[in-house]
């Protein structure tokens, strides 16, 4: 008998239980056909394992005949479980397919049959190379994993820590930015003590990460991302023809265009994809989207879009030195690793800037945020916060956090909240009634304990307020992430200069001996181009980001051409 786990309970599953509710769509005859041409064909038995959970570089199985149960093994407090039962003319696998993380699950066969193997290089080919099949596919792989996320599936990794601890909070930011599936477990309720239990954890080992193979104590999100699989694995040999440093909009825009215009694209990430963007509750002004999307769905989007197209992605991945002094570009990993690339794009975007209050630190992941998503409403559930900002993010913080009913103090600098808010955002703010703006103001205390209970808000008139605060919501603009760059031509506020804003004297010979001036977006190092926030003239809105991005790689392509 296998079980389901639910959170904290184990509910008995037998043989005759329904699976779950996976997409499960039959390929038609035709589909078959072109599956086969890329396939390995085989004959499984009863019993038989397809791939386990936590393989790597596991094939895409098309069932032609045979019928398979894909269970989660037993874990920690949690008996085996089924997640979906497939048969004839069906496929197994879900997101994980195309963007290379461990299997979640288990596969066994329980009907013996033919299957088809795609190994992950010609599955690739196989996307590209008929757009119905590949839509069917990609939806039902999008499908299974929204399902997963929200269901059984989310016990294949599970996340034990405190609600109070920066370290855990990062953890969560990361898996749900990545939209891996997974559950938080709060280390002081009765399940997730019952859970610790289980697993042999301690305090001390706080967060912890456990999975069907493994558990991690004192867990970071680039441990979590090595065990998945989606950490950067050297390459020796290997040049990328680019190179993406920066995963917002900007970096995820380049990582598309140029993966889908044929040219090995590697994106990487310091901490996960999304960037300040990914911080926004709601984007009401991008092109197509009347109602708005948030920041997150945008960059889960785009993530799967760059995967679709063959980019590679490593996340967490911090890059801390770019060399070109042989002629070719290097970018050296804080691992020690290096990548070789022909173009590189550098679109890391600006570092959050921060208030010099005392006790910053102290509560920066566990009541101080620099951003407004389900994760930090939920952790600051109906209580008083204060948003810090005058510009949209700062908004859509305010009116996202009000509509989660938590009453919220608006502190802005400025005298005038149309300084730099869009006007209708200022509109609605004004509106709601769970929504105090406090114009030509200042936090300047912190008060609290382990968490932060109030703060100390300076107004105009020099009369200070002490008043109950539970989160501070951050959004007072960033600096460029540019303090890592070497040789790079920079202005005197760290923004990377780029073509029509580089002086003569910027240049090196390099440029003598290609007989050209830099390219749209190129920098003052040959083949290197700069897009996004980190631009000296960029706009600092995401569709222009995402418009740099595509239009970066026309450059890139002119610049890897030979010269005639």
């Amino acid at each position: 008998m296998a079980s389901y786990g639910g959170e904290g309970k184990n509910v008995p599953v037998t043989s005759s239980d329904p699976a779950p509710a996976l997409e499960g769509p039959q390929l038609s005859t035709a589909q078959l056909d072109l599956v086969r041409r890329r396939a390995a064909v085989s004959q499984v038995s009863s019993g038989d394992v397809l791939y386990r959970s936590g393989d790597r570089d596991y094939d895409f199985i098309v069932l032609e005949t045979a019928a398979v149960d894909v269970v989660r093994p037993a874990m920690p407090g949690a008996d085996e479980a089924l997640i979906a039962s497939w048969g004839p003319a069906q496929f197994l696998g879900e997101l994980s397919v195309l963007t290379g993380q461990t299997a979640i699950a288990t596969a066994v066969v329980t009907a013996p049959g033919v299957i088809h193997r795609v190994s992950p290089s010609d599955f690739r080919l196989l996307m590209s190379e008929d757009a119905e099949l590949s839509d069917v596919i990609l939806r039902t792989l999008l499908a299974r994993r929204e399902v997963l996320r929200h269901g059984e599936g989310a016990r294949t990794l599970e996340i034990l820590g405190s609600s109070l601890s920066s370290a855990t909070h990062a953890l969560r930011t990361w898996a749900s930015r990545q939209e891996i599936p997974h559950t938080w477990i709060d280390f002081e309720d009765p399940a997730g003590t019952a859970l610790a239990r289980a697993a042999g954890i301690e305090v001390a080992d706080l967060p912890a990460v456990i999975t069907p193979t493994t558990v991690l104590r004192q867990a970071t999100p680039g441990m979590v991302s090595d065990l998945l699989g989606l950490a950067f694995r050297g390459s020796d040999g290997v040049t990328f023809d680019v190179a993406i440093v920066g995963g917002g909009p900007a970096g995820l825009g380049a990582a598309v265009y140029a993966a889908s215009e044929g040219l090995s694209t590697m994106l990487l990430d310091t901490v996960a994809v999304g960037g300040q963007a990914a911080a926004s509750a709601r984007i009401e002004n991008y092109l197509g989207f009347p109602s708005g999307l948030s920041g997150i769905e945008l960059a889960s989007r785009a993530l799967v879009q760059a995967h679709k197209f063959g980019a590679q992605v490593s996340s967490p991945c911090e890059v801390v030195a770019l060399d070109s002094e042989d002629g070719h570009l290097h970018l050296s990993l804080s691992n020690g690793e290096t990548i070789d690339a022909r173009a590189v794009v550098l679109a890391t975007g600006a570092q959050y800037r921060t208030l010099p209050l005392d006790g910053w630190d102290r509560y920066e992941g566990s009541s101080i945020f620099y951003a407004a998503t389900e994760i930090e409403a939920r952790a600051c559930a109906g209580l008083p916060v204060t948003v810090v900002g005058g510009a949209n993010s700062a908004g859509q913080a305010s009116l996202f956090l009000a509509e989660h009913g938590n009453p919220v103090d608006l502190v802005v600098r400025a005298g005038d909240l149309g300084a730099e808010m869009s006007q209708y955002l200022v509109a609605r703010v004004l509106a709601h009634e769970l929504i105090t703006v406090r114009t030509g103001s200042v936090v300047d205390a912190l008060h609290g304990g382990t968490s932060l209970e109030g703060i100390t808000v300076t107004g105009a008139d020099g009369v200070s307020l002490r008043q109950v605060c539970r989160g501070i919501f951050c959004f007072i603009g960033a600096k460029p992430a540019t303090d890592w760059l070497r040789g790079v031509v920079l202005d005197e506020d760290g923004f990377i200069l780029t073509d029509r804003d580089l002086a003569g004297d910027d240049l090196c010979a390099a440029w003598e001996l290609l007989g050209r001036e830099p390219l749209p977006f190129e920098t003052s190092v040959p083949g290197v181009f700069a897009v996004g926030d980190a631009r000296v003239g960029s706009l600092k809105r995401v569709a222009a980001a995402v418009g740099e991005g595509a239009s970066v790689i026309r450059s890139v392509h002119l610049a890897l051409m030979p010269a005639t």
